[in-house]
């Protein structure tokens, strides 16, 4: 193909590199307002943000796209190239659904709505919450209308397919109706078994303490703290890009295992970052797959590696040395696998984890529909909460409805994700070990890089290369089989 007969194609790949560098900095303005940035300093901050989030709405929105993307699809490109360009239509389709004037005041919104949510949950201020998630909540509905349309989707499909491209409403009640078919009985058989155990005392940790240990951890998983760094914000996260990784956790001076939990978690997220295809990178090809994806990665660490017994049998030296820490292998392994139904679902067990996510998908599905109104979202929660795991909300707003900085994001539609991403953890789990033998016998052999260098060739390096039914295709031989992540539980916890 001569560079003529390119052209079009290279257009397309320099005006999405040129995209991607502003996304950088948007990351990186993320990441500073939730760990960095003075709270008198929100109101210019979202003023800033919503300027550069309409700058890059408008390049992805550029006149010459649509002719560019089709003249381009009708060139003789290598498989990659095909990949990058169906990605690149992806993201100009999704960008057009909405207009400027939105993208613009949802930001600007969303925003203020985080800023204010950090003091009213810390506060239980459900009613100062109340407007400012409301009028969020009808730009996000708005949007959704808007999305649906266009993509001749429900609306709240719409919003799924910004985090799970192809995914619906539909195929996910499909699965999540299987998983309340077995969920609550294997609940009561693990909480019938684990009644005998004995409850272990936690020693408290200063919080600097427990930031070495979280360093010497992600050292351990293989994080490149050469590009990358570890701080504190209000909810744990990993934001940032691949080349500049921003890992987010949070500590409990009374129980340090929550908080590490937290960054094993996060570092999952941020290997997959780093893994990356590098070819691509700055290429929409060669962004992580799906949010459920993603999800997966951070599940599979925290949850198939970290809370194995090998794994907690390679750090348990280090947590004596770094925290005083006294609690032998067996009582770390009772710990973190100990079934208990809680209030948050951070720091939930990989058991009761789907209730949380059953219970926000209902509740986004009815905000989304106008079924359910702000106003009644705690009697929702609270009654929700009863049913799934008996604990009762009335009147605790920070650890019921506000505990989650999604909503006051505007984010919509991500939160099956989890869920979804435990299942596809289970099942890159279950194709592992029949290519390279049990994952806890690995890492107690010392062979945890072997895990990690599966993970890479099979996941992290194909980016968006592949659609994800051909990804877990490739990887496990089928498309998503939620009957994998049933298999673990039980294998694990019966």
């Amino acid at each position: 193909m001569s560079a003529n007969n390119n052209q079009h194609y290279l257009t397309l790949a320099k005006h999405f590199q040129s995209i991607s560098h502003f996304e950088h900095l948007s990351a990186l303005g993320d990441w500073d307002q939730a760990t960095m940035m003075p709270t008198g300093g929100g109101e210019a901050r979202g003023a800033a943000m919503a300027e550069l989030a309409k700058h890059i709405h408008s390049l992805k929105t550029s006149p010459m796209l649509a002719e560019t993307i089709a003249k381009a699809q009708e060139l003789t490109l290598t498989a990659e190239q095909q990949a990058n360009l169906r990605e690149i239509n992806y993201q100009y389709l999704q960008a057009n659904a909405v207009p400027a004037a939105l993208v613009e005041a949802k930001t600007k919104a969303a925003y203020h709505c985080e800023q204010a949510w950090r003091d009213q949950r810390k506060n239980n201020d459900w009613q100062g919450f109340k407007p400012n998630l409301e009028q969020l909540m009808n730009l996000v509905k708005e949007e959704a209308g808007i999305r649906a349309e266009v993509l001749n989707v429900t609306p709240y499909d719409a919003l799924l397919d910004k985090f799970e491209p192809g995914m619906t409403t539909a195929s996910i009640e499909a699965i999540f109706n299987q998983v309340k078919s077995w969920l609550p009985d294997l609940i009561q058989q693990v909480q019938n078994k684990q009644a005998s155990e004995p409850s272990y005392a936690i020693p408290a940790t200063s919080a600097e303490s427990q930031a070495k240990l979280g360093q010497q951890v992600m050292q351990i998983l293989g994080f490149d703290f050469n590009h990358g760094r570890l701080d504190i914000s209000s909810h744990p996260f990993c934001g940032g890009v691949a080349s500049d990784v921003r890992l987010t956790t949070r500590y409990d001076e009374a129980d340090f295992t929550s908080g590490l939990m937290g960054i094993v978690h996060e570092t999952g997220h941020a290997k997959y970052e780093q893994g990356l295809p590098l070819a691509w990178r700055g290429q929409p090809a060669g962004l992580a797959r799906s949010m459920a994806l993603h999800e997966s990665q951070s599940l599979f660490c925290e949850m198939q590696v970290g809370r194995g017994s090998g794994f907690l049998k390679l750090i348990q030296p280090h947590l004596k040395t770094l925290l005083g820490c006294e609690l032998s292998h067996q009582q770390l392994t009772n710990i973190y696998t100990r079934v208990k139904p809680g209030h948050i679902r951070v720091d939930a067990d990989e058991v009761t984890y789907p209730c949380h996510i059953l219970l926000r998908f209902e509740a986004e599905k009815a905000l989304v529909s106008g079924e359910l109104a702000v106003a009644d979202l705690p009697d929702f929660w609270s009654s929700q909460m009863q049913s799934l795991l008996s604990i009762n909300t009335d009147g605790d707003y920070k650890n019921g409805c506000m505990q989650d900085i999604h909503w006051a994001v505007g984010e919509l539609g991500y939160f099956p994700s989890y869920t979804l991403g435990a299942m596809y953890a289970a099942q890159f789990k279950s194709a592992m070990e029949s290519q390279i033998g049990n994952v806890e016998s690995l890492i107690e052999a010392g062979r945890l890089n072997d895990v990690m260098h599966w993970l890479q060739t099979h996941v992290w390096s194909q980016g968006s290369l592949l659609e994800i039914n051909e990804l877990m295709r490739q990887a496990t031989g089928e498309p998503l089989n939620p009957a994998h992540f049933k298999h673990h539980l039980e294998s694990r916890y019966l």
